[in-house]
């Protein structure tokens, strides 16, 4: 019996390593492509795409996140900042949420209002009911960053992964979000393009 569950834990640590990779690589895939467009509806009931930034915005920090997860709680003020500050300079933050709202409640569409109220987002939250669009971008996480560089009206993702290196405000050294806006701007590429989300895993629906 003890050989059987060490054999299972084996082919189960295996599949998790091997879904990881695969994830890194769609993430890896992604950059310096086209970012996937999208026509989402915000909280104020109007619809946001990609398309509303090409003659306003340098680039745009796009953020998978969610309401429950305790992740995308203890950055939530972390995603506030990086409006707040980058915003103004061209590259304002677009939110998305992306779970499946009959698994959490409290990701439903009345609760992203009710939250978006409380912490006073000035940027938009959208939903993405079908998931389709966290597909396209391969989001596996909450908080999943793509920051998308508008490059004759076409963004092009030049960084996807995590916000920081660290869940804990004050333990964070390296800002990686704000690290590839800061080469973006220069003109010239971030030196770390890809870093590994951390995160709850997106809450997908059940298949049909």
């Amino acid at each position: 019996m003890k050989k059987l569950n060490l054999s299972f834990l084996s082919v189960l640590l295996l599949a998790i390593s091997s879904l990881g990779r695969v994830h890194a690589q769609a993430d890896q895939a992604l950059l310096g492509a086209t970012a996937p467009a999208f026509n989402l509806k915000n909280i104020d009931g109007n619809m946001v795409g990609l398309e509303n930034y090409a003659n306003s915005a340098k680039g745009v920090i796009i953020v998978f996140t969610c309401n429950h997860c305790p992740y995308s709680v203890m950055y939530e003020d972390r995603i506030i900042a990086l409006d707040n500050q980058y915003r103004p300079q061209g590259f304002p933050v677009v939110a998305i949420n992306p779970n499946d709202p009959i698994a959490y409640k409290s990701d439903n569409f009345k609760n992203m209002q009710k939250r978006a109220k409380k912490k006073g987002f000035k940027f938009p939250y959208l939903v993405d009911e079908s998931q389709e669009i966290a597909k396209a971008y391969g989001a596996t996480r909450t908080p999943h960053v793509y920051v998308a560089m508008n490059e004759g009206k076409t963004f092009k993702v030049r960084y996807v992964g995590a916000i920081d290196d660290n869940t804990e405000t004050g333990s964070v050294k390296v800002k990686y979000v704000e690290d590839a806006i800061a080469k973006l701007s220069a003109g010239s590429q971030p030196e770390t393009a890809y870093t590994k989300a951390v995160g709850c895993g997106i809450k997908w629906k059940a298949a049909n």
